[in-house]
């Protein structure tokens, strides 16, 4: 029956907190994913947080799908029948606080803990750096490339944030692409273009970021052609694929990033979850199941 199925409320579906939710939703369980307003999701294509955008998308055969948080549950519910995985905008979790899952797990990736107690939940686990396990939270999931990724600690913490992005096809922080300026951001290319060294995939127009969302929608309408000097361009430093890159007119951060290419050129890896999206899901599968049998 449904109502027999456990509840796992995710914050954050990107890519390692849709690895988290496709791993529990196929072990049985019922899966609710809080959102921002306008997540800054790279990997798009295999990330929940892209039905804040789109409405729905499907990630490796399950779809998930936007839903309303007032009322919240009748939309879940609807979602859980269909067996899908509702998404919503609710980054404080105020519409999902009387849903009364039995594990919460904090995939933000913020590298700190931007506000879950670790009784949010009879379960609560996060991922990465910036917890720490009996003190934040009842375990957290290693996230750094290499021999512990997935790794579940019961007690302590993970990895301290290295600053440096994991090897993927023997390059690290010339995959990734960043701000160069504060502004609002449009790419040029698309998630699964091949794209050489040295050609824009983007632009960030240079605008105050605090402006309001009326004034970035007037600025939505300047051309957007790469060629105009308005703005300072983005261009990949390796030859590759454009594995992942933020959604058209976002306001971003000088540094923020903004894209990922994937240099083995593999265009269907941009289209499925990753390695590590999977090994991360796989560890925050066992701490849950492993927690839940000692309530």
């Amino acid at each position: 029956m449904l109502a027999e199925k456990p509840l796992a409320l995710i914050r954050g579906g990107g890519d390692l907190g849709t690895g988290v939710a496709l791993r529990l939703h196929r072990a049985g369980w019922r899966v609710l994913i809080t959102e921002l307003g306008q997540p800054l999701v790279i990997r798009r294509r295999v990330a929940f947080a892209s039905a804040i955008y789109d409405g729905t998308i499907e990630v490796e055969g399950t779809i998930g799908q936007r839903i309303h948080s007032d009322p919240l549950e009748p939309e879940a519910q609807a979602c859980w029948a269909a067996d899908q995985i509702p998404v919503v905008v609710d980054p404080d979790q105020t519409a999902a606080a009387g849903l009364r899952p039995i594990a919460l797990i904090d995939a933000i990736m913020a590298k700190h803990n931007t506000g879950t107690p670790i009784g949010a939940a009879p379960v609560v686990v996060a991922l990465g750096p910036g917890f720490t396990a009996g003190l934040d939270c009842h375990a957290v999931i290693e996230t750094q490339r290499g021999h512990n990724l997935g790794r579940v600690y019961y007690q302590g913490a993970a990895e301290p944030n290295s600053g440096t992005p994991g090897a993927v096809g023997g390059q690290d922080a010339r995959r990734v692409l960043r701000a160069p300026v504060a502004g609002i951001f449009y790419a040029h290319r698309k998630i699964g273009d091949s794209l050489r060294a040295g050609e824009v995939i983007g632009r960030v127009i240079m605008v105050d970021v605090s402006l309001t969302d009326s004034a970035a929608g007037r600025l939505a309408a300047i051309d957007r052609d790469a060629s105009q000097p308005l703005g300072s361009v983005v261009k990949t430093k390796i030859d590759g694929v454009l594995r992942g890159v933020l959604h058209d007119g976002l306001l971003v951060q000088a540094n923020t990033k903004i894209a990922d290419v994937d240099p083995r050129g593999e265009a269907s890896y941009c289209f499925s979850v990753s390695d590590k999206s999977w090994a991360v899901g796989g560890g925050a599968l066992e701490a849950v199941l492993y927690l839940q049998q000692k309530l």
